[in-house]
């Protein structure tokens, strides 16, 4: 299995105060906001993520699209790899691994 899109993803503790900056220091605005738990900037065909309220770890680091995450997570264990157990956000299946230089990397797929 292999990755279908990769997004830099920054925790923030105040995410509205975090859209302001961000819009302002990008020049664009946020394409999505879910009130205070993510918002998202979608520039020149990449995406920086902000986790505010609803994140999985309060490190920055690599949020991974995956079609299936749970199959993912089984391929990544059989492998050896320690992965956090699945959990379900508001609008997808997540588990996270702490990636090469301590940062987090979370895969996810939509929840169905």
């Amino acid at each position: 299995m292999s990755a279908e899109k990769l997004a830099a993803v920054i925790p923030v503790d105040d995410l509205a105060e975090a859209v302001d900056r961000w819009t302002t220091l990008l020049g664009v605005e946020a394409t999505f906001v879910d009130g205070d738990r993510w918002a998202q900037f979608d520039v020149g065909g990449t995406r920086l993520a902000l986790a505010g309220a609803d994140r999985s770890d309060d490190r920055p680091g690599l949020l991974v699209k995956v079609p299936d995450v749970a199959a993912y997570r089984s391929e990544l264990v059989g492998q050896g790899i320690s992965v956090s157990e699945i959990e379900r956000g508001p609008h997808e299946l997540r588990c996270v691994v702490d990636g090469p230089g301590g940062f987090a990397v979370t895969f996810y797929s939509p929840a169905g």
